[in-house]
């Protein structure tokens, strides 16, 4: 494979890094390790971006892309660089729900939403998981009714990234009891600050909260809003539950830079950590593994420059990359001696980036699949090795016993 480029991806490049240059923000990364402040910045990064025809670049023109090819979205990733931190609070919406709008929604929906998630003017979230069915998303609860033109929701999602600061989410329901737990669900999209929505952060070991809880109670919304077909939200859930793995697997840094530019400052017994064998050797290998993401990412992304949809190779990536960033993570504290435990911002070493990697690290490993999950998916459809047993697989989801029974 020849990665140099084309004529036309030089012109590109050399565009897009002019355009960076001349526009770039000055004070972002002070900003964005504020709550309000680093929502604000990332706002106004977005819609500069898209005022000039360079936020989500791949999308059709339509919906407020720009119809570029997927090796233009390479390139516009490469110059973009580090700035690509600002996108952290749109990740959802663009890498999952904005996806699953443009395969399954309305075109009044997509027409009234989409662009305005590439503006990043809505951030949306997803709102899957529950407290009884985490890994097995097709065992949820939280229930549509319909009345009238209107579906009625209620239930209970937990961990869910954002929801605190999201204008609208995805959800996906049980609307079939009657029928076999992947069969009886439908998907919608809401507005978060519905009547009945109750949102309740959840605290992390970092003192922050990124996930939450969240509660409806007789949630009423119009059918208008239904993603897909009644008793098809398995389907539609596949589409973003595979869009999802390519974005949080392709969404986040290695952050290998980072780690090179560190142990090339902190003082270790003997100099710098860069001459300890052992840190040589981890980093070697960490860089191998950034090569063999990035180039897996491409390989992701080509096959969606064929019309394809993400595939189950999106969950290598994924999962390579959590385990990764927390080893790495855990490693850059190691090598700060005493001053790893200093995880306050304006004291701690490299302003604590590791620190808040570290802390994110599990989340990272469990959310868009956990590991074990991943493991199956690569072992069934790219290995083709046999399936689990799923002895409810074909009974009546109102049949399945619960710890609740």
């Amino acid at each position: 494979m020849d990665f140099k480029d084309t004529p036309e991806e030089a012109a590109f490049r050399a565009e897009a890094r002019a355009w960076i240059a001349a526009n770039r923000p000055t004070d972002w990364k002070g900003r964005l390790g504020r709550y309000d402040e680093g929502i604000a910045v990332s706002k106004e990064w977005q819609k500069k971006k898209y005022d000039a025809g360079w936020a989500c670049i791949h999308w059709p023109k339509e919906y407020g892309g720009r119809g570029a090819t997927p090796i233009e979205r390479v390139v516009w990733s490469q110059e973009e660089g580090e700035l690509g931190q600002l996108a952290g609070v749109f990740i959802i919406g663009q890498g999952m729900c904005a996806p699953t709008i443009m395969a399954h929604g309305t075109e009044a929906a997509k027409q009234r939403h989409v662009p305005k998630i590439a503006s990043g003017e809505e951030i949306w979230c997803q709102l899957f998981s529950e407290p009884g069915s985490g890994s097995d998303l097709a065992g949820l609860r939280t229930r549509a009714e319909k009345d009238g033109d209107e579906w009625v929701i209620n239930g209970q999602k937990i961990w869910t990234s954002g929801a605190h600061y999201s204008d609208y989410g995805i959800v996906i329901t049980r609307t079939d009891p009657s029928l076999p737990k992947h069969k009886g669900l439908t998907m919608f999209f809401l507005d978060m600050r519905s009547p009945g929505v109750e949102i309740k952060p959840i605290k992390q070991v970092s003192g922050q909260s990124h996930f939450n809880e969240v509660y409806f109670t007789d949630v009423r919304i119009p059918d208008s809003q239904r993603l897909g077909a009644v008793n098809d939200g398995w389907r539609v859930s596949l589409t973003t539950l595979m869009n999802e793995r390519l974005a949080v697997g392709g969404g986040f840094p290695t952050n290998f830079d980072e780690m090179f530019d560190m142990a090339k400052v902190v003082e270790g017994a003997d100099g710098p950590a860069i001459e300890d064998s052992a840190v040589r050797e981890k980093l070697a290998d960490w860089y191998i593994r950034s090569a063999g993401l990035r180039n897996t990412q491409y390989r992701m992304i080509s096959a969606l420059s064929r019309g394809q949809a993400p595939g189950p190779e999106a969950s290598i990536s994924k999962l390579v990359l959590g385990a990764n960033r927390q080893a790495m993570a855990s490693t850059m504290l190691d090598i700060q001696d005493c001053y790893g435990v200093i995880s306050q911002r304006d004291l701690a070493v490299n302003g604590g980036q590791f620190h808040e990697i570290f802390f994110r690290a599990v989340a990272h490993r469990i959310e868009g699949g956990t590991d074990e999950i991943l493991r199956n998916i690569i072992a069934e459809r790219v290995l083709g090795l046999p399936g689990d047993i799923r002895v409810d697989k074909d009974v009546p989801f109102k049949d399945v016993p619960s710890g609740s029974a």
